[in-house]
């Protein structure tokens, strides 16, 4: 949850905090309900105290003196109580007896419920006004009664929140996670994975997403099928009129005088690379369609030989190439075979045009993947930095576009891979050296 927008982060803070409001609200209407009703306790433990401190008053002094409450010497009971208090008065206002307080209430010598800032005192009075009963409840003791049992409500909540939050997250992220489920099958989705989401899965709510996604995958993919055909349509319709002209040089240059010869030998090299560079043209069109990628493992090696003895049919390849596959290599991944054939022939030709006539060129095959090495001379850091932008090439006469490496560094990106670059090559004083891990 560190996305501060986050939903599940966005859905807890917000559900806490519903919830946190509810608990607090419904605290204050349960101190407030709990202050009614603790006021009706100690209003009427306080009534019926003073009623029967009156009633044993009353008679204690129509015992002792039956004339009347003149001299009277009656000793009222004790209440054991550290709260209540009370006082004993005649009609004039005079304190007869008390409990700790001599000084008389200063409230009126009326039946009923009375207050001052410190005590709720009841007052309860004999039929003829005579004797007057006064017990007093201090004010702070049901304020110290009302705070312990809101403090006993409160409590539980410091520990409902936290544990609330908790479950919340919990209940967010697992009812949330069908959601991440889509994200990252959506996330997964590129020219090379256009395999449509599996709805059954999902909640009957984001369905209709997946539906979506799903129609657009459909017409993506036939978009860059349709893209893929015209790029394969244009290379064989370009070699076609291209190798016809290439022909007719040829065969024009053999019937020619020979004054002209060197300019149908300028033709004929001029077609051959505008060949080499239609070709790489549309290789490099290829990789911008991004073609590697597959949906079922392939494998690699059966491809890797049949590039290995085209290029040895050829004037270029012929006896140079020497290929070296570790034993149990198994190379199989989720790779176009023609994207993996573009990368290898690339990487070969470039190591035979840039190399010594003659020369060898390594192939080394492993579970990780491929290295080529040649006999170059050793090309500078500087250099080999940018040998993989387009029409960058190093210090070298050979013919050449200087679309190879770069048509390989987008292929390899695509495939996941790593493209590694050194000269001189591993183990030697020269040379220049391509890995590709898959």
């Amino acid at each position: 949850m560190s996305d501060k927008r986050s939903m599940t982060r966005r859905l807890a803070i917000a559900l806490t905090s519903v919830v946190a409001l509810f608990w607090f609200v419904a605290l204050g209407l349960g101190v407030y309900v709990m202050q009614d009703e603790f006021t009706e306790i100690f209003d009427s433990g306080v009534q019926e105290t003073a009623e029967r401190l009156l009633q044993i008053v009353a008679n204690e002094t129509t015992r002792d003196a039956p004339s009347g409450l003149a001299q009277a010497s009656v000793t009222a009971p004790a209440l054991n109580s550290q709260f209540l208090t009370y006082q004993v008065r005649d009609r004039d206002g005079r304190v007869l007896f008390d409990d700790g307080a001599p000084e008389p209430f200063a409230v009126p010598l009326a039946t009923g419920f009375s207050q001052t800032p410190t005590h709720r005192i009841y007052t309860a009075g004999t039929t003829d006004g005579s004797l007057y009963v006064q017990v007093a409840d201090a004010i702070e003791h049901r304020t110290e009664a009302l705070m312990e049992g809101g403090t006993a409500l409160l409590l539980p909540l410091l520990v409902l929140i936290p544990g609330s939050i908790l479950a919340i997250v919990f209940v967010v992220r697992s009812t949330l996670s069908p959601v991440s489920q889509l994200r990252d099958d959506i996330l997964t989705k590129d020219s090379g994975n256009l395999a449509p989401i599996d709805e059954a899965t999902l909640p009957r709510e984001l369905r209709a997403i997946a539906r979506s996604v799903n129609l657009l995958l459909a017409r993506l993919k036939a978009g860059l099928e349709a893209e893929r055909e015209f790029t394969s349509n244009s290379a064989h319709e370009l070699r076609t009129p291209i190798a016809g002209a290439l022909a007719q040089t040829q065969r024009l240059a053999r019937e020619v005088p020979p004054a002209y010869q060197p300019r149908t030998a300028q033709i004929e090299r001029a077609l051959v690379h505008l060949s080499r560079l239609a070709e790489k043209l549309l290789q490099m069109s290829r990789a911008e369609a991004e073609i590697a990628i597959s949906d079922e493992q392939h494998d690699l090696l059966p491809v890797l030989m049949v590039v290995m003895q085209d290029l040895e049919r050829s004037a270029l390849g012929a006896n140079r190439l020497n290929v070296q596959v570790a034993k149990g290599t198994v190379l199989e991944r989720p790779i176009r075979v023609d994207a993996f054939a573009i990368v290898l022939r690339n990487l070969l030709e470039n190591a035979l045009i840039h190399s010594p006539p003659g020369s060898r060129v390594d192939l080394h095959v492993d579970p990780m993947g491929i290295r080529v090495t040649n006999e170059s001379a050793v090309v500078a850091e500087d250099v080999r930095a940018n040998l993989t932008k387009r029409f960058v090439r190093g210090p070298t006469e050979a013919s050449g576009s200087g679309l190879g490496l770069a048509i390989v560094e987008r292929l390899v990106a695509q495939m996941q891979g790593q493209l590694l670059i050194a000269s001189p090559a591993r183990g030697k004083t020269q040379g220049f050296e391509v890995e590709v891990r898959l």
